[in-house]
């Protein structure tokens, strides 16, 4: 029997120790599995947080539409085809007026698109004006298809080209550029009087000297020529001016909106010169007669009465 209890007690903490073993793996066992829910958790917590932040940003984000640009630098003159323009993304309300949204569309379809080209043309447009990579294409800034750059392409509907002569003086001193906008003085002399007169305001420039490019910097040379856009009654008045005396013009500022009234100014005005009034002598003072015979022979009396008118 001595040799049985040192067996059991040995048993005896065998199944201690395991079970002591198995409790501790146990207690890890439920920490690590505690601990991995504790990191799912916190992990899905993180995931539904960037989620909900990628949501309101993309609430806020603004709205993209379509808008063509300019694929390469593209100079005055140059001829715009379907392959020199691309389309990309551009922020909505801040599109500038006059954008293009697609290169190609068919005609007569969704009036919300508007394309530089319809289906079936052919024939290139040409830009008014230098654009950069990745510029937005402007109507406004190219011709129609088939229409070269100029004089034409730059005449709003029912105008006219007039061109007037100009000098040093006449020509804001070669600051003139295509596209800007002047006022145009008359001057002469009106009845012995040196006048000079406003004849038109806000008149826009479409050429300096033969040339319609408002990105050519040598255009800034004084000019001899300058070419307008004018309605035909505004031609004919133009004409008739510059015949009977001398234009110049004045440069409107960029945006200037302002609304100016009538301006004239002669000789005497200019040098505060008061004319000399006249005055006139008094008329002379009107005497009626009337003849009378004298009895019967042919002696006649004239005598002085008052008139009656």
């Amino acid at each position: 029997m001595a040799g049985v209890e040192p067996c059991l007690r040995i048993r005896f903490d065998k199944r201690v120790a395991m079970r002591m073993v198995f409790g501790l793996v146990l207690v890890l066992g439920l920490g690590l599995a505690g601990f991995a829910v504790y990191m799912a958790q916190g992990f899905i917590a993180q995931t539904q947080m960037e989620r909900d932040l990628l949501r309101q940003a993309q609430l806020e984000a603004p709205r993209l539409v379509n808008v063509v640009v300019a694929k390469k630098q593209l100079k005055y003159g140059d001829r715009l085809t379907r392959t020199d323009l691309e389309v990309i993304k551009w922020q909505e309300g801040m599109v500038p007026t006059g954008a293009f949204n697609a290169i190609v569309a068919p005609q007569g379809g969704d009036p919300a698109i508007v394309p530089v080209f319809y289906e079936g043309e052919t024939r290139p447009r040409a830009v008014l004006r230098s654009y950069e990579p990745f510029e937005p294409l402007l109507a406004a800034k190219i011709t129609e298809p088939g229409i070269d750059a100029g004089i034409n392409a730059n005449l709003s509907p029912g105008m006219r080209a007039f061109a007037i002569n100009v000098d040093v003086t006449s020509g804001v001193s070669g600051f003139l550029r295509p596209g800007d906008r002047v006022d145009v003085y008359w001057s002469g002399n009106v009845g012995g009087q040196d006048v000079a007169k406003l004849i038109d305001r806000n008149v826009r420039l479409i050429a300096i000297n033969q040339s319609a490019d408002a990105d050519r910097s040598e255009e800034t040379m004084i000019a001899r020529t300058v070419t307008i856009e004018a309605t035909p009654q505004q031609v004919a008045a133009l004409a008739l001016a510059q015949q009977t005396g001398n234009l110049t013009l004045s440069l409107v500022g960029a945006g200037d909106e302002t609304e100016v009234g009538a301006v004239q100014i002669d000789r005497n005005s200019l040098l505060g010169i008061q004319p000399e009034e006249v005055v006139a002598a008094p008329e002379p003072e009107k005497v009626c007669t009337i003849k009378t015979n004298r009895g019967t022979g042919t002696e006649e009396v004239v005598k002085e009465i008052p008139c009656t008118n």
